[in-house]
């Protein structure tokens, strides 16, 4: 069975610290993946990328290294989309999973949300970032990492 390792989409990623301490406890590997050099602990479980600034290199790299032995952390709903199809489990950093159930209709509604913006519209963002967030992140991510180990 292949060992997991979860992957980090880390440019924007407010969960960091939780994911280093949830794979700490289960001993997994973090790979964090950023176009730009990150502080990462210093910890033979983490290990930093950097890939280039080109457009979606780090979504490129994680979607590449993406298997049914990993856990991605992503808010990017394209690339959640292909790590789904790489057999990944797909978290994002509020906790909620992306499933091939949820891919789709996530899909349409960034598409319909871009057309928004390019007419002009004032849309909000995503809401705020809260404790119940980073709660129920922890909570999920440990859940797949049983699974995982489980097989």
């Amino acid at each position: 069975m292949p060992t997991p390792t979860i992957l980090v989409d880390a440019d924007a990623c407010p969960v960091k610290d939780e994911i280093y301490r949830v794979a700490w406890r289960h001993e997994v590997a973090v790979k964090v993946v950023s176009n730009s050099r990150l502080r990462v602990p210093d910890h033979p479980l983490i290990e930093r990328i950097v890939v280039s600034d080109g457009f979606d290199a780090a979504d490129d790299w994680i979607a590449e290294a993406a298997d049914a032995a990993s856990v991605v952390i992503t808010a990017d709903i394209l690339l959640a989309d292909r790590a789904l199809k790489a057999g990944a489990i797909v978290l994002g950093p509020n906790g909620k999973p992306f499933t091939m159930a949820s891919i789709g209709p996530a899909i349409a509604t960034r598409a319909i949300m871009a057309d928004l913006r390019a007419g002009g519209d004032q849309i909000g963002g995503p809401p705020p970032f809260t404790k119940a967030d980073r709660s129920q992140f922890l909570q999920a991510l440990d859940s797949a990492l049983v699974r995982l180990e489980r097989g």
